[in-house]
């Protein structure tokens, strides 16, 4: 017997035959190899809809690229996994840093300020020397902060022993709730280094493997011995003072602002667009950053969107008026 389709009323048929109609058919073929390539099913009567979403994003994106190409943008863009979203559904589905509304606790923080003697180097990009673990997929869980708090720890451990080992997000998904994370709903940076040092270490990517959902703590699960006394924290906004800690700290774990369509498609080159004056919403990591003798360059910032996004998983931000507040909330374990 054939499956029979959901019953739809006058106003909401209107709508899905509208719809239809609008869509391109030049664009069938991409759109076969888009959904191919990123694993993407639809409910029966919900692929219309979200076609015309994924090609309202196309032309964006193209149209974007089209003045790229006349000089009127530093940066490109590119069709991802996140096509089919709306803007409200993006962001909803990966903000992930909470507010940060109490301050870290004075004797666990240090505030870093930078040498008055001690000259930082002009470029500096820690996966050249092993430091930074591959690019990993945050999924549809909002556990960014574990992410970026994960990437320094790792070049901390590397730092200390040599090994270059991925550490494991799940386990402060699943358990730095009384730090006042909340999983799959967000957290803070720096509320999963004081889980950490509250803990004595923090469980191996392989021996406590990503989910992407919060489960059950498992305390039984071997750690890996990371030792931290607490946190330095970057002043806030100062640029200056962050290349600094970079340059001598190695990875800085980071907040910045990122509800922009732009920014989500990003492909390549130095994004150069003000991200707005919201509060952060999304961590990072920053492992490096290159400058030129006037001082002008970008940040090398490592996301957790896979390698599907960016320059591989990565982005390169221009430095110099604190873009998308990358300089507001920058914390490094010690």
């Amino acid at each position: 017997m054939a499956k029979m389709m959901p019953f739809l009323g006058p106003s909401v048929l209107m709508v899905f035959l509208t719809m239809s109609a609008a869509l391109d058919p030049a664009l069938d073929t991409a759109w076969e190899d888009w959904k191919s390539l990123h694993g993407k099913a639809y409910l029966e009567g919900e692929e219309v809809s979200r076609r015309a979403i994924w090609e309202k994003n196309l032309r964006m994106i193209e149209q974007h690229n089209w003045e790229a190409s006349q000089g009127k943008h530093t940066y490109w863009l590119g069709m991802n996994h996140f096509g089919d979203l709306t803007d409200e559904e993006f962001n909803q589905q990966t903000s992930c840093l909470l507010p940060d509304e109490v301050e870290p606790a004075v004797r666990n923080v240090s505030w870093f300020h930078e040498s008055a003697t001690e000259e930082v180097p002009r470029s500096v990009d820690w996966r050249v020397s092993g430091f930074v673990t591959r690019v990993k997929n945050q999924g549809e869980c909002g556990s960014c902060w574990a992410f970026s708090a994960t990437g320094a720890l790792e070049n901390l451990h590397f730092k200390k022993t040599g090994q270059r080992v991925s550490l494991s997000e799940q386990n402060l998904v699943d358990c730095s709730w009384n730090q006042g994370n909340r999983g799959c709903q967000g957290g803070l940076h720096w509320k999963a280094f004081e889980y950490v040092r509250q803990n004595g270490g923090l469980s191996s990517e392989q021996d406590y493997p990503y989910r992407g959902k919060v489960g059950r703590c498992r305390r039984n699960v071997r750690k890996i011995g990371i030792k931290i006394s607490g946190f330095g924290r970057v002043q806030s906004g100062n640029e200056k003072e962050l290349a600094y800690a970079v340059a001598k700290f190695g990875p800085v774990s980071v907040g910045i602002n990122f509800n922009k369509r732009k920014f989500r498609y990003y492909k390549s080159g130095i994004f150069s667009r003000d991200c707005g004056r919201d509060k952060a919403g999304h961590a990072v990591l920053v492992v490096g950053y290159k400058t030129d003798n006037n001082g002008n360059g970008y940040w090398i910032v490592k996301n957790s969107y896979s390698r599907n996004w960016g320059i591989n998983g990565y982005l390169h931000l221009k430095i110099g008026s604190n873009l998308c507040g990358i300089a507001n909330n920058a914390f490094y374990p010690v």
